[in-house]
């Protein structure tokens, strides 16, 4: 294995290649905010979700603070007091301005953001065009931030989604999304034998380091359902009394239907015997046959309970998808909301449309090593608490995703474009 701190010759098509992906990818960014409004850019609708001007701000930091100023020399920040407004947890660089407090930084401004990532945009390009070796590391780094970038593409749909619907106004991220027309095809049981499998990220390929290391596990004979509960299952489980059984719940999760009142997914609204769906296209009428999407740990493992199926494990998913295909409805697709896959054999959807919640907890592998430094921070200290989820979404870029991939939330939370797959012993 490669020391770390050495450093190495990087071909010119590599470091070409390696920029080249970097501008595609900070451009995609800044490509999902252009419907926004000025105004938009500044709201925080909750504590969980962030303003879209604050998630642009956030990724240029990641790249200043860990690639340019400590190996760039000579590199000057544009403001030096961004370092704390746009630090997100990292404890062991500096204080973070507080989260739930991003909403009231009317300043620096939207202008004064775009021009922040111009500023480092120009420090990365003379990094990366300098035609000199650069170290391991830095390799590394540039890479971890395009990856992290993506992440946050996510997130800005996500709160943006959010926050446009708080407004009673209903505006609409984009009138030209393309809509779904597929049936869901018949949901069949796929079998899978027990055995010993290995699960987790090998080889030189990115990976996050909570997929690694790959290790083994005895995995029991199972099934799993050939695709995602569609939003007409689901609103069979509502019309069944769902979320008025407490014997369907966790008792965490009762209790917090209970306090918020929870009587449907997120976004979910009724129009006299019908319901519709707030999505970035606006309100439609309910697919039936696209996945139920918006949904909470304790909402997708109380209709498991319903369906007398349960959660898959996070081994069982993941032996599931290692011999699919990875393809699927991802942001490319332009859908930006799950449909329908249609008839089809075999597993279908396990890749885009929502992520899928699994019955596992979020929590190391055997032989896990976090990144050293404040880098370490990036997953490891968020083990605790909350639930993995698989797969990706309508939201999620393309090349993001892998088999081994583990999005993890906590079982309260359904902003995110969350939904379920079943799963049975066999």
């Amino acid at each position: 294995m490669r020391d770390r701190t050495s450093r190495i010759a990087v071909s010119s098509p590599h470091l070409e290649q390696l920029w080249q992906r970097y501008q595609r990818v900070r451009a995609a960014s800044e490509r999902l905010c252009e419907p926004l409004e000025a105004e938009d850019y500044v709201i925080q609708s909750m504590a969980d979700v962030s303003p879209p001007k604050w998630h642009l701000a956030h990724v240029t930091w990641f790249f200043e603070a860990f690639v340019l100023q400590p190996f760039l020399p000579g590199y000057r920040p544009l403001d030096e007091r961004y370092d704390h407004l746009f630090n997100s947890y990292y404890k062991t660089h500096g204080m973070p301005f507080e989260r739930a407090r991003r909403g009231l930084l009317s300043r620096p401004t939207v202008s004064e953001v775009y021009a922040y990532r111009s500023h480092v945009d120009l420090a990365m390009a003379q990094l990366l065009q300098s035609g000199g070796d650069l170290a391991d590391e830095v390799l590394q780094r540039v890479e971890l931030g395009l990856e992290h970038e993506q992440q946050h593409q996510e997130l800005l749909l996500m709160d943006i989604k959010h926050i446009l619907a708080q407004n009673p106004l209903r505006p609409v991220y984009r009138h030209d999304l393309k809509p779904g027309n597929a049936a869901a095809g018949e949901m069949r049981w796929v079998e899978f034998p027990a055995g010993l499998r290995h699960v987790g990220h090998a080889g030189d390929g990115f990976a996050f380091d909570c997929e690694r290391p790959q290790h083994r596990v005895f995995v029991e004979a199972f099934q799993l359902a050939s695709r995602p509960v569609s939003n007409g299952e689901y609103l069979q489980f509502i019309r069944d009394g769902g979320y008025r059984s407490t014997a369907l719940w966790l008792a965490d999760g009762w209790d917090h239907i209970q306090r918020a009142g929870w009587q449907a997914p997120l976004y979910w609204q009724r129009d006299g015997d019908d319901w519709l769906e707030l999505t970035l296209g606006g309100p439609r009428e309910l697919d039936l046959h696209a996945p139920v999407c918006h949904l909470s740990y304790f909402e997708a493992e109380a209709f498991a309970t319903w369906a007398q199926a349960r959660l898959p494990r996070e081994e069982e998913w993941e032996v599931a998808a290692q011999d699919e295909p990875l393809w699927g409805n991802f942001v490319e697709n332009d859908h930006l909301q799950p449909v329908a896959a249609g008839a089809g054999d075999g597993l279908q959807q396990l890749y885009g449309d929502a992520w899928e919640w699994t019955a596992s907890a979020y929590r190391p592998y055997p032989g896990f090593r976090p990144l050293g430094g404040s880098l370490g921070e990036y997953n490891g200290k968020f083990m605790s608490g909350q639930m993995v989820l698989r797969g990706g979404s309508c939201a999620t870029p393309e090349d993001h995703v892998r088999p081994t991939y583990r999005n993890f939330f906590y079982p309260t939370m359904r902003w995110q474009f969350s939904g379920l797959r079943l799963a049975k012993e066999l």
